[in-house]
């Protein structure tokens, strides 16, 4: 896999971890008063109080792991080349080539098609020819 690759599927990795952190953080955390107007909010069921306070610090260092993973892939890329002006000049030479290649292939596409439009009369008279049982000429 590639290193481009890689990172886009750290950065989901990341995206998920952060997902189901932000999610647990929410659905563990204690019921809060929004103000003294409204009654005590009644307690969260009681689970394992000390699972409660491990997992968080678990999902963080997952997190921090998978962006420290990030890191190391993102110092991996190979440094950019002369900068900015030099990437679009390469961008530019590429498209310059892009574009050469489109035209060899439009002109490969279009002598195929005409070949196959030779191919399809060829075939047509050869079936008329034996539809007719006449010798070809």
């Amino acid at each position: 896999m590639d290193i481009i690759s890689q990172l886009q599927e750290q950065v989901n990795s990341i995206a998920a971890l952060a997902f189901n952190t932000f999610g647990t953080l929410q659905r563990d955390a204690p019921p809060v008063r929004l103000s003294p107007n409204y009654p005590e909010p009644p307690p969260n069921p009681a689970e394992d109080p000390t699972n409660l306070a491990e997992q968080p610090k678990l999902m963080s260092a997952a997190l921090v792991k998978a962006a420290k993973q990030f890191d190391a892939l993102v110092a991996a890329l190979p440094p950019s080349e002369g900068g900015e002006e030099a990437q679009l000049r390469r961008i530019a030479e590429l498209q310059v080539e892009n574009d050469a290649v489109g035209q060899e292939l439009q002109k490969q596409l279009e002598a195929a098609e005409k070949e196959l439009k030779q191919v399809q009369e060829l075939f047509s008279q050869a079936a008329d020819n034996c539809m007719n049982l006449k010798k070809p000429d």
